[in-house]
C-alpha cells in the first residue's frame, strides 16, 4: 500500500470515477492505481444510497454503518469492535493494493480515525491526521484496542 486517502463521500465518488474510461478507450482514464474502499456511512438516512463495489480498479470494498458519535445516544449506532475487527482485517488483506481509500461524510472524523488507525498499523507517521483534523477517538481507540488484542493473542 503506497498510500492511504482519506476523503469526503463526494471526493472519494470523484476519485473512483476517475478510473472510469469509455469501453476501448483505457488510457482516457486520470486515474490508473489499484485501490480498496472503506465507506463509512450513517444510521439516520441508512446509508448513502449507494456503495462501492469491485471492479478493475478497486479490489475490495467495505461498508459500514456508524455514526460520528464518542458514547452511546439514543437512535444513533456506536462504532463496535466487531467493526474494528472487520477493518482489521479488511486492511490486512488489502495490502497489495496502491491506494486504500477511506471515507465517511466529511472526511473529518471517522474516517480521519480509521486512517490514523491504518497508518498506524501499517508502520506509518500517524500524527498528520491528528494535527490536521479532529479524528473520532472512540472510533481510533476501538480500533487500537482491538487490533493490540489481537497482536497479544497472536
Amino acid at each position: 500500500m503506497k498510500r492511504i486517502m482519506v476523503r469526503s463521500v463526494f471526493d472519494a465518488f470523484d476519485y473512483v470515477m476517475a478510473h472510469y474510461y469509455p469501453y476501448g478507450l483505457e488510457d482516457m482514464a486520470e486515474k490508473k492505481d489499484t485501490y480498496a474502499v472503506i465507506s463509512i456511512q450513517d444510521t439516520h438516512t441508512q446509508g448513502f444510497g449507494f456503495q462501492f463495489c469491485e471492479s478493475k480498479s478497486c479490489k475490495g470494498a467495505l461498508t459500514l454503518c456508524f455514526d460520528d458519535i464518542v458514547k452511546r445516544v439514543k437512535g444513533a449506532v456506536l462504532f463496535s469492535e466487531s467493526q474494528a475487527e472487520e477493518i482489521i482485517d479488511f486492511i490486512e488483506s488489502h495490502k497489495e493494493v496502491e491506494t486504500l481509500l477511506i471515507h465517511c461524510y466529511g472526511g473529518q472524523s471517522r474516517s480521519r480515525a480509521v486512517g490514523a488507525f491504518a497508518a498506524k498499523m501499517l508502520g506509518v507517521d500517524n500524527s498528520p491526521y491528528f494535527e490536521k483534523g479532529n479524528p473520532n477517538q472512540h472510533v481510533y481507540d476501538t480500533l487500537e484496542k482491538v487490533w493490540k488484542k489481537r497482536k497479544k493473542n497472536a
